[in-house]
């Protein structure tokens, strides 16, 4: 026979379970539930009967006449006529002989942006010119700036030119990451690379 611990504790566990079950049921009121309305798809489309039809209209001839005689305006003592066809355009004003302009060229002083505000990354130099083409190439597949330059007997890896030198700085971090080599930031110089 079980003891009296034990009927409350199954009597409790089925109040519980049943509180649990239709409890929510009651305390949730009606339930709407919608209902989607599907149309069928026809695999042939119904034909009318009675098709539109259309009336075609023909077109209306105008009758409307233009003034044959050309327009006459007055502008202060002239007497301006318009024929409407184009007539021989007007020469030039030329200037006499005498008066001749002297041109004068200026020398325009020559700007280089990138002479004193661009800036590179040497990032490495290799002896095996097929090996730094590769590494320039994944570079490159990257996103970065890669170029190679032939030195005598080893070919250097070089990234830029860019003129932010903040921008090349974050990507010595990114390229040591990759590379494994600790770039050299350099100043840009076109005439002499």
């Amino acid at each position: 026979m079980a003891s009296k611990f034990q009927s409350r504790l199954v009597g409790t566990v089925i109040l519980v379970a049943a509180g649990v079950i239709v409890l929510p049921d009651l305390f949730d009121g009606q339930k709407l539930h919608y209902k989607e309305e599907f149309a069928a798809i026809p695999l042939k489309p119904e034909i009318e009967q009675n098709p539109e039809t259309f009336e075609v209209l023909l077109p209306i001839e105008d009758n409307a006449v233009l003034p044959e005689s050309p327009v006459e305006a007055t502008v202060g003592e002239e007497l301006v006529v318009d024929t409407g066809i184009a007539s021989t355009p007007p020469e030039p004003a030329t200037l006499p002989q005498d008066d001749k302009v002297e041109v004068k060229p200026r020398p325009v002083a020559e700007k280089n942006e990138y002479q004193d505000s661009a800036w590179i990354i040497q990032l490495m130099a290799l002896k095996n010119a097929e090996n730094a083409k590769v590494l320039v190439k994944d570079l490159q597949n990257r996103g970065y700036q890669a170029h190679t330059k032939q030195e005598s007997s080893f070919t250097r890896v070089i990234i830029g030119p860019d003129v932010s030198k903040t921008k090349l700085e974050k990507q010595l971090v990114e390229l040591q990451k990759i590379t494994g080599s600790k770039g050299q930031l350099l100043k840009f110089k076109p005439l002499n690379p």
